[in-house]
């Protein structure tokens, strides 16, 4: 079995991690968590949404984030943007203050897409196709997240063929990369391989990236079965922020402390500093006065501070 050597992570947790948090996170400690994740060797971090505040009221700051980053070469800086005025109000920033890259998402499951944004899986694309190419047209680059890629919470199973055709309709209107996302965190290794292999007819490995949920305590063993197939981008989130709406009570994202501990103990190289990344994690946890989701960042940092 030939694993990765390297692994890079995009670390979700300013975005995906923090949008749903009913408190509201001040910009200056989202632009604070962005500096730490990029200090402990992150390079690449999924800063905000530029939604409207209306839907998601915690990204209502999104041009003050992005603007009040100290941005660090060598690291890509993406946000989502669901439609053309999500794009068009990431443009109205200082050139400057751009993404290096917009992130689209579409869903495998035609119930997820039609609860979650009102309109079906071809529809979602042909609204998308627009945002693409107007972000290309300006340099910036274009990842589609795939959602319900092994399950759904209305429709359950996902067959690996959904997964082939949302891939091949993201290819169609040219993003350049995609996300293989267990949204509700109910995937088992050989699900998730199947969902791999699937995408894989219309993306190759290196443009393919894995985004688990632990809700059922899975997510680092569907890391390692992504590893064998010799997957080597993937997104965690910081702390674990976010939990699952699907899911009372449950996780959501797995923590980025958790997957880069699996991947140093197996000897793969992720370029990050695992202290640093456990303060990034203790400093948001602090920030929204609970303790961390990380199991590995709670462990080595009890061990740090009893020593």
């Amino acid at each position: 079995m030939s694993l990765p050597t390297q692994v890079k992570l995009i670390d979700v947790g300013p975005r995906d991690g923090l949008q749903n948090e009913k408190q509201t996170v001040p910009a200056a400690v989202k632009i604070e968590l962005v500096h730490r994740l990029q200090a402990a060797g992150l390079k690449e971090i999924e800063v905000t949404s530029f939604v409207s505040p209306k839907w998601v009221p915690q990204m209502g700051d999104n041009a003050e984030v992005m603007a009040g980053i100290t941005r660090l070469s060598g690291v890509r800086y993406s946000v989502l943007t669901p439609n053309l005025k999500g794009l068009e109000a990431a443009l109205a920033l200082p050139r400057a203050a751009w993404p290096d890259e917009i992130v689209v998402f579409g869903a495998a499951s035609e119930a997820f897409s039609q609860k979650n944004i009102n309109c079906s899986i071809s529809e979602s694309i042909e609204r998308f196709a627009p945002v693409v190419q107007a972000a290309k047209s300006v340099g910036i680059d274009v990842r589609g997240a795939m959602s319900c890629t092994v399950g759904c919470p209305y429709e359950g199973e996902i067959a690996p063929e959904r997964v082939s055709m949302l891939a091949g309709l993201m290819r169609g209107i040219g993003v350049q990369r995609v996300d293989v996302a267990d949204t509700i965190g109910v995937g088992t290794p050989l699900k998730v391989q199947r969902a791999i292999d699937a995408t894989l007819q219309h993306f190759d490995m290196d443009h393919i990236s894995g985004h688990f949920h632990d809700t059922y305590g899975q997510a680092l063993a569907n890391t390692l079965a992504a590893l064998q197939l010799g997957v080597w981008n993937f997104q965690a989130s910081v702390a674990g922020l976010g939990g699952c709406p699907y899911a009372k009570g449950a996780t959501g994202n797995v923590a980025t402390e958790d997957v880069v501990y699996l991947l140093h103990g197996m000897g793969i190289d992720t370029g990050i500093d695992l202290d640093k990344l456990i303060d990034a994690g203790q400093f948001i946890s602090d920030s929204l006065q609970r303790p961390t989701n990380s199991r590995a960042g709670k462990a080595l940092f009890n061990k740090r501070t009893s020593t």
